[in-house]
């Protein structure tokens, strides 16, 4: 399920997009299908193999317009393989949370970004995420696993440090706290736990079909308890330190 509203993230054929932390690459298939020229990049090897096999796939497919390319690329978010200004469009969904150095991370992802360019961010949302790490340590005290809860406010202050213009923000996945809640209060890996897996059952069924109930039950719960935030800016067209 996609984090990023492309009503608020417009993308289509030519833009550039980089995918930074694409993980299963959720993002980037959805980015490849709308005509955008695609870079998912992530550190993790078999994570980039299988994100590569469905690119091909979509592609073999016909499922992504004419003219649209999509590749994978293993980096570092803290050195980027890209030049200056290499992309029109920047999404980030739910890494920064992971990474110690986040401000260094932030920092390549405004370098990254064309001037008027469009950034979206996205974190687990405050609320939800301490009554995660309260309910269970196994559920962040992992390797590679989230080293921080942000505060809204705290994440649009890191941002715009770097030079980036806040533009808005919204929350996603309304249905998935209570989901996740369940999961740290039985045991995070417990996949077995019949109530676990008759809410994963529901979650599955409402992305295939969509239904009227359970679209208007998330709607209703975003506000509230939102699994995640999402964060949209934008570069200036002449940056403070470009100017310097």
């Amino acid at each position: 399920m996609l984090t990023v509203d492309f009503d608020k993230f417009p993308v289509g054929p030519g833009v550039r997009v980089l995918d930074m932390g694409c993980g299963g690459g959720r993002h980037a298939f959805a980015l490849y299908k709308r005509g955008a020229d695609v870079v998912a990049l992530d550190y993790s090897h078999d994570d980039l193999v299988e994100v590569g096999t469905m690119f091909g796939a979509i592609r073999v497919e016909g499922q992504a317009p004419e003219g649209a390319r999509a590749h994978a690329v293993r980096g570092t978010a803290y050195s980027l393989p890209f030049a200056d200004g290499s992309f029109d469009r920047v999404i980030a969904a739910e890494v920064l949370e992971h990474l110690p150095a986040d401000t260094d991370a932030m920092a390549e992802l405004f370098r990254v970004l064309k001037p008027g360019g469009l950034i979206a961010v996205t974190v687990p949302r405050w609320l939800p995420e301490k009554v995660c790490w309260a309910l269970s340590d196994a559920y962040h005290e992992v390797e590679g696993g989230h080293v921080r809860i942000y505060k809204g406010s705290q994440l649009r202050e890191r941002l715009e440090g770097t030079g980036l213009v806040y533009e808005g923000e919204h929350h996603a996945h309304g249905l998935h706290a209570p989901y996740w809640w369940l999961k740290c209060a039985v045991g995070v890996s417990n996949d077995g736990n019949p109530l676990v897996k008759a809410y994963h059952r529901l979650l599955v069924w409402d992305m295939v079909k969509q239904p009227l109930a359970t679209r208007v039950a998330e709607r209703v719960l975003q506000p509230l308890v939102g699994k995640s935030l999402v964060v949209y800016l934008r570069k200036p067209l002449e940056s403070a330190r470009e100017a310097a």
